[in-house]
């Protein structure tokens, strides 16, 4: 089965966290060893403006991924999504993808892609469409929850329990994982993940929740993707 032209860049992560000696030779920082993320367009033109793309410097600092520092807007019926293995699918609202999309999506995640999807501000509304539309598209692999000693939690930083905006009690950040052929290829937030606080001086959670340790649960979520 055709992969998708990002393994290129799968192998190169791997031999940085193999060999991190070669991430000190600025020579050794060619194009092609960059990770660049998607932000994803999808249903009616619904994307985000508002989910903080710190995580992605912040895992260059704290380990040998080599990443672009911003998004990419790609479009999720397009031939380029297959050009980013990491993509970002976040909105607020109601939503319905178009066959195009979902069958885009299916491939996608089946040939080594990686999508986290958190809905901005806890919006209920954009989670109940979500679990819609992954039901739809994989009717057979339901998302099952993440608990506290998944590699997930711990490939960067441990993290165990997180705050949110609108709880007072600390608790482990509630993540849902579809996993395809033993490889979880999506992971679902149902509490906003956006780190609104570092996205913008437009940007906020006005009113919403969000899981207040979500930039260095963004870096963990990243690594995992790109080593599992």
């Amino acid at each position: 089965m055709k992969q998708i032209p990002a393994l290129t860049a799968f192998l190169a992560v791997l031999a940085l966290l193999l060999h991190p000696a070669v991430a000190e030779d600025p020579a050794a920082e060619d194009e092609g060893s960059f990770i660049q993320a998607a932000n994803l367009v999808y249903a009616n033109n619904k994307t985000s403006e508002c989910f903080a793309d710190q995580f992605l410097a912040q895992i260059k600092k704290d380990t040998h991924i080599n990443t672009k520092p911003r998004f990419s807007p790609v479009r999720l019926d397009s031939a380029e999504m297959y050009e980013h293995p990491f993509a970002v699918m976040t909105g607020s609202g109601s939503f319905v993808l178009t066959a195009a999309q979902r069958d885009n999506m299916r491939r996608y995640l089946e040939r080594g892609g990686f999508i986290v999807a958190s809905a901005s501000c806890s919006d209920k509304k954009w989670v109940a469409s979500l679990r819609g539309e992954i039901g739809t598209i994989f009717p057979d692999n339901p998302m099952v929850k993440l608990e506290a000693d998944h590699p997930i939690f711990h490939s960067v930083y441990d993290i165990t329990t997180s705050k949110y905006k609108k709880r007072g009690m600390e608790q482990l950040p509630h993540l849902e994982g579809l996993e395809i052929d033993g490889r979880v290829v999506l992971i679902f937030s149902p509490d906003g993940l956006n780190d609104t606080e570092n996205a913008g001086p437009n940007c906020c959670c006005c009113g919403g929740n969000e899981v207040k340790e979500a930039k260095r649960l963004n870096v963990n979520i990243l690594a995992y993707a790109l080593t599992h």
